[in-house]
């Protein structure tokens, strides 16, 4: 039925691909043509991976790309972020987690391949799309367009970053790593919005990027004009169904944002996509002549401090194929690398066969690459959503899973299938190290509510929250000051606002908040108020959840209060065009109470000693749990805010905003162990609302459960034949470490201490629910058990000789195992 002949030649093309390197950590010329990129003379098929060097730390820099290189990956992509290297004008920062330089040389010192992505403006979900906010200040200018100041600052910014790399000697035409680098970001989506601006700046980019001469090929992504010779490249999900391919046949088809999952917002649930629907459309994407794929992201990590754009969460693409953590996410770790594996296999024909395609049925199609029989390879398509297909194929029957692409090295031997998962499933979970729910080790500093007296900014008007604050602070109070001349004892506070968030106080007292949302703008605020006869103090926080980050004209973007009213029977007051006083930020944030020395500078009083009030500054000292897994502060019980540990923010926290189902969008936040100290380590928190910081615990991340769910349908491991004789006469006698198997391994430091399900026969759910079906093999457990317990990893091929019978004759059979790691 999969036509499995010649399984001799099959192993013999994998034990060279297991024998070859996977990259190079240094190199010569690189150089492209149609078909792809061309390192030192080698026409290349790539993968890549989005790791981005400031969402984790140096200490995590090697773990992630060592996991990359194993996933099978060729490159290692980041973004360069502007404003986190220039956050004044001529000030520059590349130390601690902003040291692109060193992350680029781990790169290399793992034998891996670079892209850089340097923009300068990079959206990617960080705040004002990478750009520093100081542009907004310069006189005339407009981001992104024909504009003469920015096309100077943006200029200055790339040279400083190219001439870094080259001093360093990391492009590949130096002997370095990097083959490959990107110049704007995406401006086909909004090149229209600046009419005749826009085609200039875009020749413009692209010729002042080539004229840096890195000696590699620059890219632009979703920019199907990108001018010569600058490759266009493609961005989404099914880049193989919606790419209109290169602008020119002499380029290769690139695909620099294959988006593993998706960046989340606060109220939204997590974005799944599953390891079976990229593995589709990568395959599709390299049968159609691609060359280049690049996951982003492969590891997301943590938006640190105040770097997240506007609503999107801390945690940054959590469910790519190494999690915010560093851990694996499985199965979509190993199904990519399974697939990464297989497409190697066909290196030889895909850069040099002849390429045809061919109908195997109405919804069905063969992508072939040859010319003799000797290199040959074919990747078969099933686009029917629903049903299982058999196909003909030069004279074998293959059968085809429903949205399925099945990767044949040889023209013959079915390899890989996209839809078929052969790898285990991981499970990972919380185990709470300290609680922190002792008053005593609780103090707080209730936030100084400002009066118009207190302010030293002032203005006959309300002024715009982002180019007051500069990007300095999330926060600007509006304060006025009011004598009560109203005949009504009862009135309303109604506030505009196109901030994010925003509190009310009057006389020093909360009276109302109102928030917006990534889709929607922040409601109008109404509340009732009571005011004193006299003079009356009225003060507004307005709070950013990060900058925007897309779109045309980010300069014009505003945010902050637009109009206050206060409403009584029958007269309605107007406090729009008024003396203002503003102070930008908090105290808190001026006197850094969330560092050592700040902290030891103010009167901290015992926790609950007075009547709470939003805007409280918590801090108490904790030691790090023991052993190296991943360490996160579980905030549930706080609601809005932002936490530091020794200083360092970890990061907004907006727990009281929940999504359709009820639940906060992130509750774990976490902190890197290069952040603790041995003892005593300082947290503090902002809460903005009303939150309980004695529920608060210290918690460690670890993958605990592996499980694994593998047919007598399903495919052998890609990589479960290293090392075995690669023989047509061996082949025959069916050994069988080439069957299909389920195979289990624990993480480090932790071996299989029990398992909690096995069943060989017809188990019924999968890796998340499961039961007995009606086939089941009574040495199901014992068998497992012999094989798997007190070990780290281990094997169990599916096969009745395994389990010593056959427990239903004629019926396929499936084994799923589900093992606990301690």
């Amino acid at each position: 039925m999969k036509g499995l002949r010649d399984m001799g030649r099959f192993l013999f093309l994998l034990g060279l691909l297991l024998a070859a390197p996977v990259g190079s950590g240094g190199t010569g010329n690189v150089k492209y043509d149609g078909r792809s990129l061309i390192i030192d003379g080698q026409h290349r098929i790539l993968f890549s991976g989005s790791i981005h060097y400031p969402r984790s730390t140096p200490q995590m820099w090697p773990s992630l790309i060592a996991k990359a290189k194993a996933g099978g990956l060729d490159v290692i992509e980041t973004l360069v972020f502007w404003n986190l290297h220039e956050p004044q004008p001529g000030q520059f920062d590349f130390s601690g987690r902003r040291d692109i330089v060193r992350f680029i040389k781990e790169i290399q010192a793992q034998g891996l391949y670079a892209c850089i992505r340097i923009g300068p403006f990079i959206q990617g979900e960080w705040s004002y799309g990478g750009l520093p906010f100081w542009l907004h200040d310069i006189p005339g200018i407009v981001y992104r367009s024909d504009n003469e100041p920015f096309k100077y600052q943006m200029e200055k910014f790339v040279s400083k970053i190219v001439t870094m790399m080259k001093a360093e000697k990391l492009y590949a035409s130096q002997g370095g790593p990097i083959i490959l680098s990107q110049i704007e970001n995406e401006y086909g989506m909004v090149e229209a919005a600046f009419r005749e601006k826009g085609p200039p700046y875009l020749r413009w980019a692209a010729e002042m990027a080539v004229g840096l001469q890195t000696g590699v090929p620059w890219v632009m992504c979703k920019q199907n004009n990108a001018p010569d010779p600058v490759i266009n490249a493609c961005n989404g999900r099914r880049c193989g169904e919606t790419f209109p391919g290169p602008n020119s046949p002499n380029k290769p088809a690139i695909w620099t944002e294959n988006w593993t999952s998706f960046y989340q917002v606060y109220g939204d649930e997590p974005d799944i996509r599953s390891a079976e629907d990229i593995a589709f459309h990568v395959a599709l994407f390299i049968a159609k002549k691609g060359s280049y794929v690049n996951y982003y992201m492969y590891h997301g990590g943590t938006n640190f401090g105040r770097t997240a754009a506007a609503y999107v969460l801390t945690s940054y693409y959590d469910q790519a194929p190494l999690d915010e953590y560093g851990l694996f996410r499985q199965p979509k770790w190993g199904h990519l690398k399974e697939l990464h594996a297989a497409i190697k296999l066909c290196l030889n024909p895909l850069i040099s066969g002849v390429y045809t395609t061919m109908s195997l049925g109405k919804s069905q199609e063969a992508f072939v690459y040859g010319g003799n029989s000797v290199d040959c390879a074919a990747f078969l398509v099933n686009n029917d959503t629903r049903k299982n297909v058999v196909v003909t194929f030069l004279d074998s029957l293959y059968e085809l899973p429903p949205k399925s692409i099945s990767i044949l090295p040889d023209c013959k031997t079915e390899a890989f299938n996209t839809a078929k998962v052969s790898t285990q499933y991981s499970t990972r979970a919380v185990e709470t190290s300290q609680k922190l729910d002792s008053i005593e080790k609780w103090e707080e500093f209730k936030e100084a509510i400002p009066t118009f007296e207190d302010t030293s900014l002032r203005a006959n008007m309300l002024l715009e929250h982002m180019n007051t604050t500069k990007d300095t602070s999330d926060y600007l109070w509006y304060t006025f000051r009011f004598q009560n001349d109203f005949s009504d004892a009862e009135y309303v506070l109604n506030v505009t606002s196109s901030s994010h968030v925003l509190h009310a106080f009057i006389n020093g007292a909360f009276v109302g908040s109102t928030h917006g949302s990534y889709k929607t703008k922040t409601p109008i605020l109404e509340s009732k108020v009571t005011f004193n006869n006299g003079t009356n103090h009225i003060s507004l926080l307005s709070g950013m959840v990060g900058l925007p980050d897309s779109g045309a004209y980010l300069e014009r973007r505003v945010a902050g209060v637009r109009s206050v009213m206060v409403k009584g029977e029958p007269e309605i007051k107007d406090f729009t065009s008024y003396s203002w006083g503003y102070q930008v930020g908090l105290l808190g944030e001026k006197l850094q109470v969330y560092t050592d020395f700040g902290s030891s500078k103010i009167q901290w009083n015992t926790y609950g000693s007075s009547t709470h009030q939003p805007l409280t500054w918590y801090k108490t000292l904790f030691d790090p749990p023991a052993g190296k897994e991943p360490v996160a502060l579980n905030l549930e019980s706080m609601g809005k805010g932002e936490a530091w540990v020794n200083g360092q923010s970890i990061g907004r926290y907006w727990v009281s905003f929940l999504t359709p189902k009820g639940s906060p969008s992130q509750k774990w936040y976490n902190v890197p162990r290069s952040f603790l100290k041995p003892t005593n380590n300082l947290l503090v928190i902002l809460e903005e609302e009303n939150g309980y910081p004695l529920g608060i615990s210290i918690d460690t991340i670890s993958i605990t459960k592996v499980c694994g769910h593998v047919s007598d349908s399903h495919l052998p491991l890609v990589i479960s034949w290293r090392g075995q004789n690669k023989t047509e006469q061996n082949y025959n006698k069916k050994h069988h470490g080439r069957r299909p198997k389920v195979q289990l391994r624990c993480p480090p430091g932790r071996n299989i201490s029990s398992i909690l399900f096995s069943s060989y026969g017809t188990p019924s759910g999968d890796c998340g629910s499961y039961a007995n079906g009606s086939c089941h093999s009574s040495n199901s457990l014992a068998t497992v058990e012999e094989a798997c317990l007190g070990k780290r990893l281990c094997s169990i091929p599916v096969w009745n000789q395994k389990f010593g019978d056959d427990p239903c004759p004629g019926i396929p059979k499936t084994l799923l195992v589900d093992a606990q790691c301690t």
